[in-house]
């Protein structure tokens, strides 16, 4: 279904304006969607974004400003959605031996055993785009990095 029939909006003051109101809606119905998805897992999006960079990290700790920094919601509070994974026993956080003002967070094998289940529902979600050539996706991605350069 197209932008205007999902909104119920006839016309756009320019091509540019449906353009923005397009990647809005469809990032918020992607957003909801991702969501959903890993809900079942008892995880937020946040949540799973902090595992993920941890993986990527992994074995090597990480510190709170680089999970911050990486994070694809910057206005996140990283220091509550670490604490909620420790609680769950999904990453672990000790001081760092080097400089004690310094505190290492680490992905536990549980986080880890965890996101590989995730994995594979998020890969059967990725399958939706299968309309899409690759070359299509590859130039989605490259036009959207475009959007975001000033």
């Amino acid at each position: 279904m197209n932008l205007e029939d999902e909104i119920k909006q006839k016309s756009f003051t320019s091509p540019y304006h449906r353009m923005a109101v397009n990647i809005m809606f469809t990032g918020n119905w992607l957003h909801k969607e991702l969501a959903s998805t890993v809900r079942p897992f008892g995880l937020s999006l946040q949540q799973h974004n902090v595992l993920s960079i941890l993986r990527g990290q992994h074995p090597n700790p990480c510190m709170l400003g680089i999970i911050q920094e990486r994070m694809l919601d910057r206005e996140s509070n990283a220091t509550r959605l670490v604490d909620k994974l420790l609680e769950k026993g999904l990453v672990s956080r000790c001081q760092c031996p080097d400089n004690r003002r310094k505190v290492d967070i680490v992905i536990t094998d549980k986080g880890l055993e965890l996101l590989k289940q995730i994995d594979t529902v998020i890969k059967d979600f990725q399958s939706r785009f299968g309309h899409l050539t690759p070359e299509e996706a590859t130039l989605l991605g490259n036009l959207l990095d475009k959007v975001r350069q000033r």
